[in-house]
């Protein structure tokens, strides 16, 4: 099995979801003893407060840097001031409704941002180990009632941000075919879990509920996706950088199809054990609204590549995970006050100088 040493890992996009809680598994949990180069824009999902305390606890072994990944010369200053040898690539426009409606943003951050960190690992071809790249099972475009993707899947992105994912995956591949830059590519299924922002469907439920609000759901609600604990992903990851084949896919499920229906009963059930209304159920709030454009009916995922090569297992259930998630939400309000507030975006102003 390989074993990889990295000792300088440069994380795109560290301030966001699956970036900070990636930096609080490797820095808290995992057999990562070397530094975290964390580059973030820090644009509306890029929040500082999913990684309070860490600069802290970890000072000599965690660094921030507030930079765009499409620019150039930043990025290839920061390989070399950092001696960066890794990549881990969470950096991504990521919301569908968004690509819908601004698609070009996508196509930056998404390709020419991709493009920008290959060149400046491949000009450090001496001394570079790993560039891995988090893409998403969108790629595959949409399954019927029945099959899983596969990591032999062919690509058929249905809206600009799946294209705009698939795009950066083949320029990853092509990268380690044509220049034998070291890489891997992990396509994985719906996350969900702590310091998810709150326009995402798990968070975007639990918060209106808790404000009395109606509860949105496309179309019919028979839309079904896998979902897969944000912790777990973490760990895959963690996984494939370490051990993982050069030059693979792995796809990364958490064998949990759930029709979008039902993971808002789930919710509305658990807040109605731990915070009940007053009147009534939440379900009562579940209100049906106009399906969007392009929205693939099923995903879903097969593990078993990373499961039998890798031996990684999920370890929550779906059950087990939303129940964590939804306590996480209520047991953290004032985290939850400043990102629907905007109040963050305002100290990174201050902070940084911008306004985006």
């Amino acid at each position: 099995m390989v074993k990889r040493e990295m000792r300088n890992m440069l994380v795109t996009g560290g301030c966001g979801f699956i970036g900070a809680n990636f930096i609080h598994y490797i820095l808290e949990e995992a057999d990562f003893t070397g530094r975290i180069i964390n580059v973030d824009k820090l644009t509306y999902a890029g929040n500082p407060d999913n990684l309070s305390g860490i600069e802290e606890k970890f000072k000599d072994r965690y660094v921030f840097v507030r930079a765009d990944i499409c620019d150039r010369e930043t990025m290839e200053e920061i390989f070399d001031r950092y001696e960066v040898d890794s990549v881990c690539h969470f950096a991504a426009e990521s919301h569908v409704d968004r690509s819908i409606v601004r698609p070009d943003s996508f196509i930056r951050t998404n390709v020419i941002g991709t493009f920008t960190l290959l060149e400046a690992a491949r000009q450090r071809m001496e001394r570079f180990r790993l560039f891995h790249h988090i893409s998403t099972d969108e790629v595959y475009g949409t399954l019927g009632e029945d099959g899983f993707f596969t990591e032999e899947t062919p690509y058929r992105p249905n809206s600009p941000y799946s294209a705009s994912k698939a795009g950066s995956d083949h320029l990853v591949r092509a990268y380690h075919k044509t220049y034998g830059l070291p890489v891997t590519i992990s396509n994985c299924s719906n996350n969900y879990g702590p310091y998810q922002f709150p326009e995402k469907l798990i968070p975007l439920i639990i918060l209106s509920a808790v404000e009395g609000r109606p509860l949105p759901v496309y179309g019919d609600g028979r839309h079904i996706r896998d979902w897969l604990y944000v912790r777990d992903h973490c760990v895959a990851i963690w996984l494939i950088m370490k051990h993982g084949r050069t030059g693979e896919t792995y796809n990364i499920g958490g064998n949990n199809e759930m029709q979008n229906i039902r993971v808002v009963e789930l919710i509305c059930d658990i807040l109605d054990e731990l915070r009940p209304r007053e009147n009534g159920s939440y379900r009562d709030l579940i209100t049906f609204v106009k399906d969007r454009p392009g929205h693939d009916r099923r995903y879903a995922i097969d593990a078993s590549k990373i499961m039998s090569e890798l031996r990684w297992r999920p370890e929550e259930s779906f059950e087990t995970g939303i129940r964590k998630t939804v306590e996480w939400y209520l047991d953290n309000q004032e985290w939850v006050r400043r990102v629907k507030s905007g109040e963050y975006l305002s100290w990174i102003k201050e902070h940084y100088g911008i306004d985006d």
